[in-house]
């Protein structure tokens, strides 16, 4: 009974501040705005980007994991919650608030507009296809932004056959996809996904290169399955020489720090083959 009365006050204050082309609830502005406050009185300019990613990554321990809190009916927005997080929204926040502390901007629409120009192609919101749904294709546009490189090739990966065809093949798990002129759109954007080249490291390869990995490198998992790029992401944090996972865990329904280290946590996964490693550039 408590759910079903707390869920209209979410979705009421969920429109609050629903703007032309923006969705965040009261709650979630107001912990992105206090913790840009935080950071607006800290010292800076003796953090590291991987002290900031690892602090702001810190901030969201224990956030219950939501998913599907983009997936909102009606004309795309973008969404901003804070207060639930799957591994992909995670991951754009932690990256979209430093870059904001990073320019020293400190505001709601700093963030708003970071967090944009991370999670869609070319920048800007310009419809549901228009949104990076595939994390292969989120790492080779960013990268094409400037904002990451992809440095898995350089660090001993493999080639990968990257081919994902799952949502224009499942559109029945997206309401937006009843649309099939959305489907054929999200086909084209597969097609070009599969011309390009892409690596991985295996998971059993990866404990012996480990050592190359830093604290707040971005961390994709790839998968055996073939209609399928990536299945998990999140943030590598050293702890005692090894390579643990800072990410929202769809398991334990909360953002966490892997118990066990990566190579280990990967190993243990069928569903899991290895991973993407990619590092942030931040200004």
């Amino acid at each position: 009974m408590r759910l079903l009365l707390i869920l209209p006050i979410w979705l009421f204050s969920m429109s609050l501040f629903a703007q032309e082309s923006t969705v965040c609830s009261l709650e979630s502005r107001e912990r992105l705005e206090g913790l840009l406050q935080e950071f607006s009185q800290a010292e800076l300019s003796a953090k590291t980007s991987q002290d900031l990613i690892l602090e702001i990554g810190k901030s969201f321990l224990g956030t219950p994991y939501v998913e599907k809190t983009l997936e909102l009916s009606g004309e795309e927005k973008l969404v901003i919650n804070l207060m639930g997080l799957d591994c992909t929204t995670y991951l754009e926040s932690v990256v979209a608030v430093a870059q904001t502390i990073r320019e020293r901007e400190f505001s709601f629409e700093g963030f708003e507009e970071k967090l944009e120009y991370l999670r869609y192609l070319n920048g800007q919101n310009t419809g549901y296809p228009s949104r990076l749904h595939y994390f292969s294709d989120w790492i080779y546009e960013n990268q094409q932004k400037g904002l990451l490189k992809d440095i898995t090739k350089e660090i001993g990966g493999e080639t990968y056959p990257n081919q994902p065809t799952f949502m224009s093949e499942n559109p029945r798990f997206y309401p937006q996809l009843a649309d099939l002129t959305l489907v054929e759109k999200l086909k084209e954007r597969e097609a070009l996904i599969k011309t390009r080249p892409y690596f991985f490291i295996p998971k059993e390869k990866f404990q012996q290169l480990e050592s190359k990995l830093e604290t707040g490198d971005l961390i994709a998992i790839t998968t055996p399955l073939k209609n399928l790029d990536i299945v998990h992401v999140g943030f590598a944090v050293r702890q005692n020489g090894r390579i643990h996972l800072m990410h929202a865990s769809s398991v334990s329904k909360k953002v966490e720090i892997s118990t066990l280290p990566l190579s280990d946590y990967l190993l243990g996964n069928k569903s899991q083959s290895g991973i993407m490693v990619s590092r942030l550039i931040l200004p």
